[in-house]
């Protein structure tokens, strides 16, 4: 229920500290830290709320793609973030059981400085990015700050509530003499702005309390998320591979391997009960190189990623707008997650911040957002659901990976037309360039 006025007065003499600001941005992933670093260097005071303390989780997006790429160019990034390991991917492309590889789409094609997406580990590239938002004198990256709930003023979000994790001196005593020790002091702490952006993911809590609903798309898969310690060289491929009814994705880094295996919506708990040793099997008979490895693999280690497709039909309320995988959450496959949300925030920054600076940010303006990228999210989930029905019968029947044979017939004999699904999922079909403000040399950052 929205807080009327009155309760926004009587909430300011609670004794929680109130700050003001131009925007709050809820969710610290790179659709927020995107839009808070580009915000702030168009001078406008912005505050990012990351609820976990640090940004390294390992099992997220690490897929970088050439819109991204270009971007980091016109902000002057580009050559920081090539001193991050990571490797180039030339392909969008799926694997059969006999090694033979398809290109869905061919990215050395594409018109664009950096014809090529990478593999990087995402806690480098936005620790990246939020060092570069230090630089900014608008930017406020609060780690460890998490939104609990909004503040109206009658329809209108006006601000946020925030939980903050607050290390007294008694506690960092205690972890010096303890480093186990994890003993915290909570704090709630309320911000104030003329607009509250959530970029908090595909469970978005803001979306929620706005009431703002999403439509479920199809999506019969789920995912096993694991890593095998290794040395063993393996392709600088994100394809997904078949074998028998398995279906795997490697993404090799220094000393390990993070590997996905695709497996049927909801069963999670059958495959658990067929044990660690059919595991063990597949990914040895799928990645020979680490044959060797696969004993380290245990049950335990491996998470559940329930994957959920959807879209939310509005994106907005006066005060508020949803980003990134708040409202259009993405599966996995052709790692296109990090890619829209990078270009949500971009395109945040672009349109709003005049508006922002100013104080004043209109259900127009934020509809005006929406209808920016909604074209761009519409193509890539329709060209993702159609990767999906590629894959979601080998995942259940087992056999070979391959597209529709009219699909493969047009690729293969006219390879040049590999360069419009690279498009669509590497650049989007909307381009999203850094505003002019947010541009710098990259002598001078």
């Amino acid at each position: 229920m929205a807080d009327t006025a009155t309760d926004i007065d009587s909430k300011h003499a609670t004794g929680h500290d109130v700050e003001h600001v131009d925007c709050i941005i809820s969710g610290g992933g790179p659709a927020g830290i995107v839009a808070g670093l580009l915000l702030a260097r168009g001078g406008v005071k912005v505050v990012v709320l990351e609820k976990h303390e640090d940004f390294f989780r390992d099992f997220r997006g690490d897929t970088i793609h050439p819109s991204t790429l270009r971007l980091l160019d016109e902000l002057g990034l580009y050559h920081r973030f090539v001193r991050i390991t990571h490797r180039k991917v030339n392909n969008i492309s799926l694997v059969d059981r006999q090694g033979e590889e398809f290109v869905l789409g061919d990215l050395s094609r594409l018109n664009t400085p950096h014809p090529f997406m990478t593999i990087a580990p995402q806690w480098d590239f936005l620790n990246l990015l939020a060092e570069a938002g230090a630089d900014e004198e608008g930017f406020d990256l609060r780690m460890g700050t998490e939104m609990t709930s909004l503040i109206w003023d009658g329809d209108r979000v006006v601000g946020v509530r925030a939980q903050e994790t607050v290390h007294t001196d008694a506690h960092q005593a205690a972890r010096a003499a303890d480093h186990t020790a994890d003993r915290t002091v909570d704090g709630v702490v309320e911000f104030r702005a003329p607009l509250v952006v959530a970029a908090d993911g595909r469970w978005s809590r803001a979306r929620e309390e706005a009431g703002l609903s999403v439509r479920e798309l199809h999506s019969g898969i789920d995912v096993w998320w694991f890593r095998i310690d290794t040395e063993a060289e393996l392709p600088d491929s994100v394809a997904p591979r078949s074998h028998g009814a398995g279906v795997f994705v490697a993404i090799p880094r220094d000393g390990h391997v993070q590997i996905a295996r695709l497996i049927p919506k909801g069963a999670d708990a059958r495959l658990r009960a067929e044990g660690v040793e059919a595991l063990r099997r597949s990914v040895a008979e799928t990645f020979p190189a680490l044959a060797e490895d696969v004993d380290a693999i245990n049950l335990d280690d491996v998470k559940l990623l329930d994957v959920r497709r959807n879209e939310a039909p509005r994106w907005f309320i006066d005060g508020l707008l949803c980003i990134g995988d708040a409202v259009h959450a993405m599966s996995p496959l052709g790692g296109v997650g990090v890619n829209l949300a990078v270009q949500d925030g971009t395109a945040v920054a672009r349109l709003l911040a005049e508006q922002l600076r100013v104080g004043a940010v209109s259900k127009a303006q934020l509809r005006r957002v929406q209808r920016r990228r909604l074209l761009t999210t519409k193509v890539v989930e329709l060209l993702q659901s159609g990767i999906h029905r590629m894959i979601e019968p080998v995942i259940y029947n087992g056999g070979d990976i391959h597209p529709p044979a009219p699909l493969e017939w047009l690729l293969r004999t006219f390879p040049a037309l590999t360069a419009m699904p690279a498009h669509i999922l590497g650049m989007g079909v909307t381009a999203e360039h850094a505003p002019d403000f947010a541009r710098r040399n990259p002598a001078k950052v």
